[in-house]
């Protein structure tokens, strides 16, 4: 009675991508990974939002500050508004239906616009004391530290109070969405983690399907991320 946990994708000219490392996480966590194609059929992102148990954002391009209310700043990078529409609508229907939501990276920044925050277009510019949020390190070390917030669902399934994570963005969270708290923070400030105070609704800034093969810590985030869509999968059932 594994779960269904949806991982979004990103669009290119003649198809789509998404690494392997979010599928083998979920699937060493005990999922059924299934990936979800970009559609703007509302019927059809209906239909997942009904059958999926659990809803996994991924990394990818620049949200459009569209979404927010925003003009684009210098440093904008690339967008794509039919993903953008594709997983603020999809995201939207999984936390009205009280499931599961992990979001990674960009995910974590499309969680809070969906929940009507706003995100920094370019740290760059708009953070220029921010910490060097683009590692040049490989993707499965580790780089800044990120400091949990004690009564945090996120502290709890990680067992730490500080971590080492890696980074590869240049957006972030700015105003919390509706819902949300920060639970965990960079030095520098930057939002790391997000999370809602009921059900199991996360996202966070670094990558931990990079990590969780070298770091205990973050397989951890994975399994309960997956337990958590399967205790909605038999409550369905019941």
């Amino acid at each position: 009675m594994n779960p269904l946990i949806g991982i979004t994708c990103g669009q290119e000219q003649e198809g789509y991508s998404v690494t392997r490392y979010y599928s083998e996480a979920i699937q060493r966590a005990g999922g059924i990974p299934v990936l979800l194609p970009v559609t703007g059929e509302q019927i059809l992102i209906e239909a997942y939002a009904n059958k999926l148990d659990g809803l996994l954002l991924t990394g990818g391009d620049d949200l459009d500050p569209v979404l927010f209310g925003e003009e684009p700043l210098r440093g904008l990078g690339p967008v794509d508004p039919d993903r953008d529409h594709f997983e603020l609508e999809l995201c939207k229907l999984l936390l009205v239906n009280g499931k599961p939501v992990l979001g990674i990276c960009r995910g974590m920044q499309v969680l809070n616009v969906a929940c009507g925050g706003t995100i920094y277009q370019d740290l760059v510019r708009q953070l220029p004391e921010s910490l060097e949020h683009r590692q040049r390190a490989p993707k499965n070390r580790v780089s800044h530290q990120v400091v949990l917030d004690s009564s945090s669902l996120l502290r709890g399934v990680l067992k730490t109070s500080a971590l080492r994570v890696n980074s590869f963005h240049h957006q972030a969270v700015k105003d919390l969405g509706q819902g949300l708290k920060a639970v965990a923070k960079a030095s520098d400030g930057v939002i790391e983690g997000v999370e809602k105070e009921t059900g199991f609704v996360l996202g966070v800034q670094w990558h931990p399907e990079r990590l969780w093969q070298d770091y205990e810590e973050q397989g951890r985030l994975f399994a309960a991320f997956v337990k958590a869509a399967l205790r909605i999968k038999k409550e369905s059932c019941s």
